[in-house]
């Protein structure tokens, strides 16, 4: 039984202190209840606004990508260093050690391989088993103009249904075949599609004019690294992206395909969390290389 309150102390209600209800720091995503929030923050830092996710999912269409043919060791010094981790289910149930902290941001569609039609895929992951494995986002790819459009648009807002009554935020991911254009009109309508449809949070490509691609999305987007550039490159089109309003980066190739991977997700950290310039998160990453 609980004991009484015995203490002599006068209660001190703060009656002349009003309690306060600050709107939540992320983009278009005040409206979310408490647990979707939660997960945001652990995606996105709350004192940058910004994210570093490290993108390693790409063996679920490509097989053993280059630099990822053993995960367990290319992949694990980067994990530190990295807010959220992009995978597969079966990457993180046999290789991720259950002691990490980084919040999870599991690839739940999927189907062809390179080998097929890429956008006929299909929902991949049940979202009890997401909630099992304690993610904090789910991903899905649309293809927006390509063959089975439809279907990808329709695997999203499933996903979008789910996630909202347990509480996960959904990536909808914007697919670029090699039919389509990659400029800021078809990426423009594709994010904006992605986030009138419910997506918490868009992946995209960095394009000439974001800044309207940003403007016009009303959640965040992180861009995609895209195929490897060399590190000033990949750090320029970063810093770009952070100035023309993306809300971080999902990196993979352009990091873990670097002559120094956590040298070069090290310098991406300084552009996207401490605004640092390219010249002084290149010379960071030349000095970490050496070492």
């Amino acid at each position: 039984m609980a004991e009484q309150d015995f203490s002599k102390k006068e209660k001190n209600y703060y009656s002349d202190i009003p309690q306060k209800s600050e709107a939540f720091f992320l983009k278009g995503s005040n409206a979310y209840d408490w647990g979707m929030k939660n997960r945001l923050a652990r995606i996105f830092n709350p004192r940058s606004g910004k994210t570093v996710m490290l993108a390693f999912d790409h063996g679920y269409f490509q097989g053993p990508t280059t630099g990822l043919e053993r995960v367990d060791i290319t992949i694990r010094p980067l994990i530190p260093h990295a807010d959220a981790l992009m995978l597969t289910r079966g990457i993180l149930r046999s290789v991720i050690e259950p002691s990490v902290t980084n919040s999870v941001v599991m690839r739940a569609s999927g189907g062809p391989s390179i080998l097929k039609e890429l956008s006929d895929e299909r929902i991949a992951v049940d979202m009890e088993d997401a909630l099992r494995m304690n993610v904090s986002a789910v991903a899905v790819q649309v293809f927006i103009g390509g063959h089975f459009e439809t279907q990808t648009v329709n695997n999203m807002t499933r996903l979008v249904d789910m996630g909202m009554r347990y509480g996960i935020p959904v990536l909808g991911v914007t697919a670029v075949g090699t039919e389509l254009t990659r400029d800021a009109r078809y990426i423009g309508l594709a994010t904006r599609i992605l986030a009138e449809l419910g997506a918490s949070f868009v992946k995209t490509y960095f394009v000439p004019r974001f800044e309207q691609v940003a403007a016009a999305c009303p959640v965040p987007i992180v861009i995609a690294g895209g195929k490897k550039l060399p590190e000033r490159e990949a750090l320029q089109m970063a810093r770009d992206a952070i100035d023309q309003g993306a809300s971080g980066v999902d990196m993979g190739r352009n990091i873990f395909q670097s002559d120094a991977p956590v040298a070069m997700i090290g310098a991406v950290r300084k552009v996207v969390h401490e605004g640092a310039s390219v010249k002084d998160a290149y010379e960071y990453y030349l000095d970490m290389k050496k070492k």
